[in-house]
């Protein structure tokens, strides 16, 4: 009689708890994909008659991640324990077929379909009603210990309840179990929540086996590897370096070099040829594929995207959902996106972004310059601080480069428009119109040159210079340049405050070089005097040039001030005053 065949349970419902996270176990990200679909596909390749994934927490996003045709979904609506999850399945077990049921943890990524298989045939062998899948480690703390007698699995004992002397078995249970499915069924009733957990536990059918007298038999693991979970984001990591490093050898063994496996993250899904080489910092993201002879420098990232042969992608490039043809050079500094597609022998050079286009065959474009959706074709150059003007606030258009096409540095492409073929745009070019073949467009204004422009501006700018020096029991400060609002009038303040602190109360404020003098200045100039008197002090103003001494006349300002017509003058006013 051909011999049955098996089912297989993955427990999926539980939230991750001692990751500390909101989301679902299983949907955390390793090497690229979600730490369940390892598990879900080793248990497709062992080749079940029927695969049942039992999901509960964010239920929806677990089933959109793993929908497989061969897959069903079992719904644990509140999860109250492992064994909790089995009791919600009993229907589906009821229904099936099968003499064996293996109850899998989501959780073990390194498991492979050869043990699952040898678990099921050890089972059957045995006629036991349970097969603990069980291994050895030096250190087992954290793990349930594997309690045996005369060759059968007596109990599992967790590690907070265990003696000193079970502490020390090294033997310990990985939490997957293959069941006799009509022994399963006939005891699953009897699992209760009277216990630590208060919760229904899938190993207590281990004791409510050997108290009716059914064997319980275990299977060993030789690499304890492959059977451990991943328990917290500590143990995630740990499993991430194992899983990249595995991705790595089995490259190098196919013929790829890495010159650094330990700081290269490659997904599993990666495809790399022979003779590529890969340096420090790279990133195999997703689906990404790699021709052969290819070289891709330090610190690129390249997702779901497709290389030909012999293309070099210099560092610190980002290139996502591409395809890079035979002999491409791409970067450094490059960012390719959004399905942009690069023919054979083309050039991407350092910051250039390219976004959903199409660059031909032996075009480049070398320096600062974006190209988004645009569509160029074989042998074109696109200078320096070229912009394709893609998006007018509403949508975006198209831009069309035909064959042959030089673009100038810094032009200007206003979408939608149309280069034709072997045409020149002249450098610094806003282009608004389409542009035969054969042609030269140059879309750029008048040059205009002001001479003397700079110097009157120079001359116009509000700026003064003070020079501050003594002579005698007075103070005089020269002025030259523009007293005007702002800077002048605030530097002149910041001058003459510090001297009138000092008990410099004769001040001459000589203005032979001030070229002009707004109301500002002459607000500044009033300020000066009233801190002087505040003091006892006197001020004089000196050498007054013709334009400054109308607007102190216009203002009347000029019965206000001591105005003397030199330096030497008002020095000697103040001695005059002293001694009158």
């Amino acid at each position: 009689m051909a011999e049955q065949g098996f089912a297989v349970l993955i427990l999926a419902a539980g939230k991750a708890t001692r990751f500390k996270s909101e989301h679902s176990k299983v949907l955390h990200r390793l090497a690229g994909r979600p730490l369940g679909a390892y598990l879900l596909e080793t248990a497709l390749e062992a080749g079940p008659e029927s695969l049942y994934m039992i999901v509960g927490h964010e239920a929806e996003e677990v089933q959109k991640a793993f929908a497989r045709p061969r897959l069903g979904f079992i719904e644990q609506k509140k999860q109250l324990g492992t064994g909790h999850a089995l009791l919600v399945a009993r229907p589906e077990l009821e229904r099936m077929a099968c003499d064996s049921v293996v109850v899998l943890v989501g959780d073990a990524p390194l498991l492979r379909a050869e043990t699952l298989r040898a678990l099921v045939a050890a089972h059957r062998k045995s006629r036991a009603a349970a097969t603990v899948l069980t291994t050895r480690t030096k250190n087992p703390q954290g793990y349930g210990r594997i309690v045996r007698s005369g060759g059968r699995v007596r109990a599992i004992v967790e590690e907070k309840v265990a003696t000193p002397a079970q502490r020390r078995i090294q033997e310990i249970n990985s939490g997957i179990i293959c069941f006799s499915r009509l022994k399963l069924i006939e005891h699953l009733g009897k699992l209760t929540a009277d216990n630590a957990q208060k919760e229904y536990l899938l190993t207590d059918l281990i004791e409510i086996f050997n108290h009716h007298r059914l064997k319980v038999a275990a299977h060993l693991v030789a690499d304890s590897r492959e059977v451990l979970g991943v328990n917290d984001r500590l143990e995630l990591a740990q499993m991430e370096k194992v899983l990249r490093l595995r991705k790595a050898e089995a490259l190098m063994r196919e013929g790829v070099t890495i010159l650094h496996p330990e700081c290269t993250y490659i997904d599993a899904e990666v495809k790399v040829g022979r003779d590529t080489v890969i340096e420090p910092g790279v990133s195999l993201l997703g689906a990404t594929m790699v021709g052969e002879g290819c070289t891709l420098r330090p610190y690129s990232t390249l997702s779901d995207s497709l290389l030909g042969d012999r293309v070099t992608v210099r560092p610190c490039c980002v290139i996502s959902s591409c395809q890079i043809a035979s002999d491409a050079v791409i970067g450094p500094f490059a960012h390719l996106r959004d399905g942009a597609v690069i023919d054979a022998a083309a050039r991407i050079g350092n910051f250039v972004e390219v976004k959903k286009s199409r660059v031909g065959r032996g075009s480049r474009a070398l320096h600062l310059t974006y190209l988004g959706d645009a569509s160029i074709g074989e042998r074109v150059n696109v200078g320096a601080g070229t912009v394709t003007c893609n998006y007018d606030g509403e949508k975006k258009h198209p831009t069309t480069i035909e064959e042959g096409v030089f673009v100038g540095s810094g032009s200007m492409l206003i979408a939608p428009v149309r280069i034709g073929r072997n045409s020149y745009v002249a450098a610094g070019s806003t282009i608004t119109e389409d542009v035969p073949a054969e042609s030269l467009a140059l879309g750029r204004a008048r040059q205009v040159t002001k001479e003397g422009w700079a110097r009157q501006r120079e001359a116009l700018k509000p700026y003064i210079n003070i020079a501050v020096r003594g002579s005698g029991s007075a103070t005089v400060f020269d002025l030259s340049g523009r007293l005007t609002l702002g800077d002048p009038i605030n530097q002149l303040r910041a001058e003459v405050r510090p001297m009138i602190e000092a008990g410099r109360r004769n001040i001459v404020l000589n203005l032979t070089k001030i070229s002009y003098i707004d109301s500002a200045g002459m607000g500044a100039l009033v300020g000066v005097l009233k801190a002087v008197r505040e003091v006892n002090g006197q001020l004089r103003l000196s050498g007054l040039p013709p334009q400054v001494r109308v607007l102190l006349e216009t203002a009347n300002l000029d019965r206000v001030f001591e105005v003397c017509a030199d330096e030497k003058e008002a020095l000697a006013s103040f001695g005059s005053t002293e001694g009158s």
